[in-house]
């Protein structure tokens, strides 16, 4: 049996066990130790600590480098309006019209049977009605619950009645609660308990008025623009913000303001690139209130009163410079088609300063000819 040695400072620290035994570095000093020291940071305690998650640049390989850990930055970019997620349009419990009718005949129909059986009504009544002749009781507790309960009926029948219409809805509450919507059309009994609040289904359209924005080089404009909508959540566009109207012309006013829209004409698109990018816009943010943007189209761009003569006058020297290099290359392609002919058909032998006269006489007389004809 053989025993090993334990490493001792002097040995430099190398364990006596064979050559696969593991080896370690000598220590520089030979007391040398090792002592955990705890440190604690206040400033690094977080109430909640965020995970770190490993970074995916700043990596060299081949260097063995390990990543850096960072924090998740947060989400960029406009935090669209929320709204109470549980509030969703639900369609509303509603009997039919029938129902109501036949509880409102039932209602009046005691209510002149209890007056009957009380001696209450007039002897036409009761001829008209061909009812027998009763001398009646008289109004006791037992007529007065007959009453009550009748007229109750009777009033809950008829004051249940409602029509739908095509395109319209109501939304119900009962004690400040939504109990649901009815978009169901024709004859309805509805409970008279609950608050009806009638909203426009329908696809529409708002033509805005005249609304300040810019173009790409910040240059002012005043458009109007067509929106067209319509409501698709009933629920959250009238129990989740005040005024959904209000709300979409105020995101079309907040949306032309971060989206240049281009006169007619211009270089980047015009108003067919501008519209797309409101439409996208608004909609977006319009959302999550229940509203559903088809199209946001300007239909009438024009500059400011304060530039409109200076854009004006900027246009018009366009057009002139446009018009001019239009000129100018179609006069070259003549005179060079020209001279081209006669020289591959062999008309005329020119050397270079007589080709030059050509140039210069050919060109003088198409700018002339195009000058009179324009």
């Amino acid at each position: 049996m053989s025993t090993t040695t334990p490493p001792t400072p002097e040995s430099g620290g190398r364990p006596e066990g064979g050559a696969g035994a593991a080896t370690r570095p000598a220590r520089l000093i030979r007391n040398e130790s090792t002592t955990e020291i705890p440190v604690h940071l206040l400033f690094r305690d977080d109430p909640q600590p965020v995970p770190l998650e490993p970074a995916v640049v700043g990596r060299r390989r081949g260097t063995g480098e390990q990543p850096r850990l960072r924090r998740p930055q947060a989400a960029r970019g406009r935090v669209l309006p929320q709204v109470d997620p549980e509030l969703a349009e639900r369609p509303a419990r509603v009997l039919p019209g029938a129902a109501g009718m036949a509880a409102g005949v039932c209602g009046l129909t005691g209510c002149l049977a209890t007056s009957w059986w009380a001696g209450l009504l007039p002897p036409f009544a009761v001829e008209a009605l061909r009812l027998p002749a009763h001398t009646g009781t008289g109004l006791g507790p037992v007529q007065w619950a007959a009453y009550a309960g009748t007229g109750a009926l009777g009033v809950l029948g008829f004051g249940g009645l409602a029509r739908g219409v095509t395109g319209r809805a109501w939304v119900l509450n009962l004690f400040g609660r939504y109990r649901g919507t009815v978009r169901r059309t024709g004859l309805l009994w509805v409970n008279p308990l609950l608050l009806r609040r009638r909203v426009d289904v329908r696809l529409r359209h708002w033509r805005s008025g005249v609304m300040p924005t810019a173009d790409g080089n910040g240059v002012a404009l005043r458009v109007v623009v067509l929106v067209v909508w319509r409501v698709r959540d009933t629920a959250r566009a009238v129990l989740g913000i005040e005024d959904h109207e209000m709300f979409l012309r105020e995101c079309v006013e907040a949306a032309l303001a971060r989206v240049p829209v281009e006169p007619p004409g211009g270089a980047r698109g015009g108003a067919e690139a501008a519209g797309e990018a409101l439409t996208r816009l608004v909609a977006a943010e319009t959302a999550p209130v229940g509203l559903e943007v088809f199209s946001v189209q300007p239909v009438q761009v024009e500059y400011a009163p304060e530039v409109a003569a200076a854009m004006h006058r900027r246009r018009i020297a366009a057009l002139d410079a446009q018009q001019r290099a239009s000129t100018l290359s179609s006069v070259v392609d003549s005179v060079e088609d020209t001279v081209t002919r006669l020289t591959m058909r062999g008309l005329v032998e020119l050397d270079d300063h007589e080709r030059k006269v050509l140039v210069r006489d050919l060109t003088v007389a198409f700018c002339s000819g195009r000058g009179e004809t324009g």
